[in-house]
């Protein structure tokens, strides 16, 4: 290692590289998301639903992301635990306004936790409560209840407000995120 590669790393001021999974339902708006955080040039103006995956790269306070965008379908879900062993965080978008669906979202967050590359990892967990902007969204508070996350206690997790249009709400989601991510990288505990 040459003596500016020590001296970065030794001030800490090296770029880190991190893979997060970007899940939830189909339709709930992890694609317009990830969109968000992408550098203008490389924004998408139309998005269209995921099919299978797509690999997405952003940057937050010197961690570059590799955010894994996984389509949402039913019969895509399967994929997701193909990425759970390599991941250093999750974002788990949820549709605040498809209450119908709410129990699909908890039986989908219940196999995610008991997945065995997740289940003994203290990987964060960032919560999207999206399209809070829309009629009927419920509340985080609703949506923290209903998927019975103040269970996870083993984890660090945050929900958050968001509208992915607009950008409301997802800044401090993933600046949580970050933070998380970085002191679990920094110690090696994910």
């Amino acid at each position: 290692m040459g003596i500016f590669q020590k001296l970065v790393s030794f001030l800490g001021i090296n770029k880190k590289e991190v893979n997060i999974l970007v899940v939830g339902l189909n339709n709930s708006g992890k694609s317009t998301i990830v969109n968000h955080f992408k550098d203008g040039e490389n924004k998408t103006h139309e998005i269209v639903p995921t099919v299978g995956f797509h690999i997405e790269k952003f940057e937050n306070k010197n961690l570059s992301f590799t955010a894994f965008d996984m389509s949402g379908h039913g019969r895509y879900r399967d994929l997701w635990e193909h990425y759970y062993e390599d991941c250093h965080g999750i974002i788990f978008v949820i549709d605040s306004t498809d209450t119908f669906r709410l129990i699909v979202v908890k039986d989908e967050l219940d196999t995610l936790l008991q997945h065995p590359h997740i289940r003994n990892k203290k990987i964060p967990l960032l919560f999207f409560a999206n399209k809070i902007d829309c009629p009927n969204a419920l509340s985080s508070v609703k949506i923290a209840a209903s998927l019975g996350l103040e269970r996870i206690m083993d984890k660090p997790w945050h929900i958050s407000c968001s509208n992915a249009i607009t950008g409301h709400g997802l800044h401090e989601g993933v600046e949580w995120l970050t933070q998380e991510v970085r002191q679990i990288v920094a110690t090696k505990k994910y």
